[in-house]
């Protein structure tokens, strides 16, 4: 993405987004409201409820892929089990048949008497022979028999556990999507508690206090020269993202008409051809991490100490993300969250040294 297109997108962004705030506040001399709480503290607590509801969605995401992996699972267990059964009953019938002819086969003249009685005993070596190689027919059938009952009786084992599985994690995405929901309850029942004046304040508040972190961010160094230019998956992955500005935020949206926070950054590098996992928890604890004087447009910005939350690196000092609930996809400081860290989806160890700039 070149320098000229990013602030054409960071512009246009900017000029339609309210950002957010970081935790915790400036510590700005506010009057208190009639009911004498500060616009300060009310600003904390939905910034707190915020965060908490971001945190049971995460938890929520990571529970819907393993239920995910775990019903192919399930599937692909039946279906291996089915071929199984059709097998054992193959050959089961073989065995049938192998029994109906020893039946109708057997004598009481061995082989080796059989032998010294024939009128032509290179002709009975030769039956022999036959009968040596029928022998280990036989064998191999019951083997088969055997080796086929008991890999259908571990596949039903299997399956039935797999199944089982499946039922705790369904009851479990249950309970978390409760979860989620009880904490967006929380939040609409405090926002619907403030007046048209007291949200003005806060948002004009939330701003003030992004200014002055990002401002401690860029003074700091942190960034360092901050113009390395992204990685091919990496400019394929921000184009993706980039695309999807308004966009509105919903929990446990993965696209293409809303997007999570995770939601976003996982399906903008999927379709970089670099999947990469589904929870920002994952994401910071799977992914390789950099150092912020390294970031490059297209990596991964992680925020708050249990990595509940990402946007995706613009370049200059600017992050684009889904933020939370009420909200659209649009482009925001680097600094309006507490930073955590950074990860780069293509830069594990398989990449070049140069590639890290």
């Amino acid at each position: 993405m070149s320098g000229r297109l990013l602030r054409l997108v960071c512009t246009a962004a900017l000029a339609a987004a309210t950002v957010l705030a970081p935790l915790p506040v400036a510590a700005v001399p506010m009057p208190p409201d009639p009911d004498g709480m500060s616009v300060a503290r009310r600003l904390t607590d939905l910034q707190q409820l915020y965060r908490q509801a971001e945190k049971a969605t995460e938890t929520y995401n990571a529970t819907e892929e393993k239920l995910k992996k775990q019903r192919a699972e399930v599937a692909r267990l039946d279906t291996e089990l089915a071929r199984a059964r059709l097998s054992l009953h193959d050959s089961r019938g073989a065995a049938g048949r192998l029994a109906r002819q020893q039946y109708q086969n057997s004598t009481d003249i061995s082989p080796y008497v059989r032998l010294l009685l024939a009128r032509n005993p290179q002709q009975a070596l030769d039956e022999g022979h036959v009968i040596g190689q029928v022998a280990r027919e036989r064998a191999e059938t019951i083997g088969r028999l055997t080796g086929n009952e008991k890999k259908a009786a571990d596949l039903a084992r299997r399956a039935r556990k797999a199944l089982d599985d499946r039922l705790t994690l369904a009851q479990r995405q249950k309970k978390d999507r409760d979860d989620v929901r009880g904490r967006l309850e929380d939040v609409e029942e405090l926002l619907a508690s403030l007046t048209p004046k007291q949200l003005a304040t806060m948002a004009e508040l939330e701003k003030s206090d992004v200014d002055k972190a990002q401002k401690r961010l860029i003074t700091s160094g942190a960034l360092g020269e901050d113009n390395r230019p992204p990685s091919r998956a990496g400019d394929r992955a921000l184009r993706y993202a980039v695309q999807q500005l308004g966009k509105p935020y919903e929990w446990g949206a993965e696209g293409p008409k809303s997007y999570d926070c995770s939601g976003l950054t996982s399906q903008a590098w999927d379709h970089a051809g670099t999947p990469i996992p589904r929870t920002s928890e994952e994401q910071w604890a799977h992914l390789p991490r950099i150092p912020l004087k390294k970031l490059r447009p297209g990596d991964l910005v992680l925020y708050f100490p249990e990595a509940t939350h990402v946007a995706m690196y613009l370049g200059e000092g600017m992050v684009l993300q889904a933020p939370r609930t009420g909200e659209t996809i649009k482009v925001s400081p680097i600094a309006t969250y507490p930073i955590l860290g950074a990860v780069r989806p293509d830069g594990g160890p398989q990449a070049p040294a140069t590639d890290a700039r």
